[in-house]
């Protein structure tokens, strides 16, 4: 059975009533078509009990081995368990906690300290049925952070709240212990509505709150709600930093909840299109489709989470000579046709992703897709395009060709952002002016204005104040929060005449965005009022911060900030910590042995020198740190 806390509930924003969370088994016998299509999807699927009948893998004595790591793998009357023999030699045994996913692979949990869950990265290929290991390139002793037992592959931080329903990560900084608990294991029926006890208050005539919809949900569902919808999608299906200590209340604004990545180098390529592992909405918020309106529903089932028709149907839905009602703007036309794809009839050219969706593989064997649903633009000669991911024995220029003589018309093929992000990726801008261009274009996509925001810090100066200070008020959360960052140069009066709105903006990513930029005003060059809504500000950014002391990159913020702060007592304690999760992080050992020696003196820093040399010996900045402060 699912582990399920029938107690557990949260408190509505407003604390006008207290909803419960019931289990999604309470909903099957009034919704059992939904219910049906929901227990095979890949989101009930997200996280199982090892009872649930979910686990797939071959148990019975298989094995695996790579460069000196090995493994058993076994079962005894459903008691499924692991014998890990790690690069120092030694042999662990680990009960399979619970399970992770159904396909194409499956990942498996192991409880290696009490409340603390580990995801093992030797996985089950469902497809081939075989053991493999998720990063076969790394060579990773036990004490390295990225080995399977360190804080990145840690579940109760990095993975659960977006597989359960209801999830607190409760992580405790002085044991670094976790009493992690959620209502559901899998997303279930209230990880998407909401708690689900006034609905059957509702359906018993008891009527609802009125902080709620007319159902007794907080998130409601349906014609009108599409940008609500997506955000709800979006908690999980995006690359983000989360403000909470688990799932947000469904309905909550997505930037009142996260932040989301921006087209940063290594996330995505120049263009926008999907590098790393992005999840999505990054994607979808670049497209066309966004912004006039589609969401997930028009193509993804609710229940199964399956696409609506198999194929191109799932595209002809509007792209076709019917078009579609609902989306006026579209052009209605035969785009499933060879003289619109320029592919035969059947073949995979002539699937409308293969083109418009690009796709990537993670986790060795799972294929992702872009959804930014970009038109091919070769031509840019950016290094990735659709054309060259199958025509490998091509390059770009023959790509831009083939297009242009399939469509001469060059309506499609104006000047790009991506030209312009590739040179600041590479560092070789040396004005703002393409940049700010980028950023002050409407037409541009927001998620792109932001990143172009981000990207001009550098360039930070007065003018730019000036020249940006209009973002502060765009209708975008995301370029609000970005634009905050570029009136550092602006003088201090002018610094808090335009940043001072966004204290009390209605989404606390921005509020937070803002408050980080009064960390370095004098509080002279505040009212008392400015001051209090500045303190707030602070005090959600710290709330947020709170939230995330597990993370190794969090402890190297609050280093910086104590910098800012001069408190050098402090930002020693955070770049200790820092090293305490992950000792193989570079940039803070560097920065430790500069505070010991303020902190404490020569001595004390040589002391955590030699620490940090026998970890890392062959970096750079500790050897000339080891020069600089002889034997």
């Amino acid at each position: 059975m699912r582990n399920v806390a029938l107690s557990f509930c949260l408190m509505l924003a407003g604390g006008a009533q207290a909803q419960n969370y019931v289990g999604s088994e309470q909903c099957t016998d009034c919704h059992q078509e939904e219910a049906e299509a929901w227990a095979t999807s890949h989101h009930a699927l997200a996280w199982t009990d090892v009872d649930d009948g979910a686990l797939v893998a071959d148990f019975d004595g298989t094995q695996f081995s790579l460069e000196g790591m090995k493994v058993e793998f076994g079962e005894d009357a459903g008691k499924y368990t692991a014998r890990v023999t790690e690069l120092d030699g030694v042999t662990t045994d680990y009960d399979v906690h619970s399970v992770v996913g159904i396909e194409p692979l499956q990942q498996y949990l192991f409880e290696t300290e009490p409340g603390r869950l580990q995801s093992f990265d030797v996985v089950w290929d469902t497809e081939r049925k075989q053991w493999y290991h998720l990063y076969p390139d790394q060579d990773l002793p036990p004490d390295d952070g990225l080995h399977w037992t360190g804080p990145y592959k840690n579940w109760n931080s990095r993975c659960a709240e977006c597989h359960a329903t209801g999830f607190e990560k409760s992580y405790f900084p002085q044991s670094r212990t976790y009493s992690s608990q959620q209502v559901e294991i899998g997303v279930g029926c209230e990880a998407c509505h909401g708690p689900g006890s006034a609905h059957i208050d509702w359906v018993n005539g008891q009527g609802t709150s009125e902080n709620l919809g007319p159902a007794g949900f907080l998130m409601n569902w349906g014609k009108g709600q599409t940008e609500a919808e997506i955000q709800q999608c979006a908690g999980c299906h995006s690359r983000r930093e989360a403000h909470g200590d688990g799932n947000p209340v469904p309905g909550t604004p997505f930037h009142d909840a996260y932040n989301l990545a921006l087209l940063r180098p290594g996330s995505y390529h120049p263009d926008g299109q999907i590098l790393d592992e992005v999840y999505v909405y990054g994607s979808f918020l670049q497209s066309k489709m966004y912004a006039q309106g589609v969401g997930c529903m028009n193509c993804h089932e609710a229940h199964s989470a399956g696409l609506k028709a198999e194929g191109n149907g799932v595209c002809t839905q509007c792209h076709s000579p019917a078009g579609n009602p609902d989306f006026p703007t579209l052009t209605a036309k035969e785009y499933d046709t060879p003289a619109h794809h320029q592919h035969p009839e059947g073949s995979d050219g002539a699937q409308c992703k293969s083109c418009h969706m690009i796709e990537r593989v993670y986790m060795g064997v799972d294929g992702r897709r872009d959804h930014s649903f970009r038109i091919p633009r070769p031509d840019l000669g950016l290094g990735v395009d659709a054309c060259t991911d199958c025509h490998e024995d091509q390059d770009q220029d023959w790509a831009a060709n083939q297009i242009e003589g399939w469509f001469p018309d060059a309506s499609h093929r104006d000047p790009h952002f991506g030209t312009v992000f590739k040179a600041a990726f590479e560092g070789r801008l040396d004005s703002p002016e393409g940049l700010l261009a980028v950023a002050m274009d409407t037409s541009n996509a927001g998620i792109v204005r932001a990143t172009a925001a981000y990207l001009l810090q550098p360039f930070a100066s007065p003018d730019l104040a000036q020249a940006t200070a209009s973002l502060l008020q765009d209708d975008d959360p995301l370029i609000r929060a970005n634009a905050a960052a570029l009136q550092r140069q602006a003088s201090p009066s002018e610094q808090v005449q335009r940043l001072e709105p966004l204290l009390s903006d209605p989404l606390r990513n921005v509020r937070i965005a803002a408050a980080k930029e009064f960390l370095t005003i004098p509080p002279q060059a505040l009212s008392p009022q400015q001051q209090t809504l500045a303190g707030q500000g602070m005090s959600e950014w710290q709330q947020a911060i709170a939230n995330r002391l597990d993370f190794p990159e969090t402890h190297l913020v609050l280093g910086g900030m104590a910098l800012t702060l001069r408190n050098a007592p402090a930002a020693e304690q955070a770049f200790r910590e820092v090293v305490t999760l992950d000792p193989q992080r570079g940039e803070a050992w560097p920065m430790l042995v500069q505070l010991a020696q303020i902190n404490r003196g020569p001595d004390a820093a040589r002391m955590v020198l030699s620490e940090a040399l026998n970890l890392l010996p062959n970096d750079p900045n500790l050897q000339q740190l080891s020069q600089q402060l002889g034997p």
